[in-house]
């Protein structure tokens, strides 16, 4: 599995090392010549405005929005994350998505950059263990579709969720050293997914 990390902004190295460490080729990404040769992509943290500006100015933002709709498996953290809604509350001007999840986020959520916190919570995935959880100017959930698996929830505000073939989380993993969040996305929906287009 060849899996791409959108390199517009954010943390790009972070999520490449952590998906090598799944056992995945990994590989940032920026132009569509690249896209095209993913099975599957991330789109790291950063700011969802410019990350959505800059893949218009690389002339990629239709291709991926299409690639995500066509059923490719994608995760998103924190601003990847905004940039899978379907709908995003608080949001600037003109502020686009590539859509793939039917959710609702509130952008800040947790508030601005000095709110920022770290907390350990449930996520789903089979394990008893909690996650260590990095919010940075954090979205949360608001409202989910029929077709949304809630993973994890901080304050009863979904910041973890799923689809067949997408996850999103509000927070950064790719910080913390721990890969339990990637080897999920690569695991349970990534794989599934395109083990379904085969």
């Amino acid at each position: 599995m060849k899996v791409g990390v959108l390199a517009l902004q954010g943390d790009v190295r972070e999520h490449i090392a952590s998906l090598l460490a799944c056992d995945v080729e990994a590989v940032a990404v920026r132009r569509a010549i690249e896209i095209e040769k993913i099975d599957a992509l991330v789109l790291p943290g950063g700011e969802s405005t410019t990350i959505a500006q800059l893949a218009e100015v690389f002339g990629i933002y239709q291709l991926i929005k299409d690639r995500i709709a066509g059923g490719m498996p994608v995760y998103g953290s924190c601003a990847g994350m905004i940039l899978l809604a379907q709908e995003i509350l608080d949001a600037k001007v003109g502020q686009k998505s590539f859509g793939g999840l039917d959710i609702t986020v509130r952008r800040n959520a947790f508030g601005r950059q000095v709110d920022s916190f770290e907390s350990d919570i449930d996520f789903s995935d089979g394990s008893n263990d909690p996650i260590r959880a990095v919010f940075i100017r954090a979205p949360w959930v608001e409202k989910v579709g029929d077709s949304i698996k809630i993973l994890a929830s901080v304050n009863s505000h979904p910041v973890a969720v799923r689809s067949e073939t997408a996850l999103a989380t509000s927070f950064h993993p790719e910080l913390t050293g721990d890969n339990r969040i990637h080897r999920y996305f690569i695991e349970q929906v990534a794989r599934p997914a395109l083990e379904k287009v085969k």
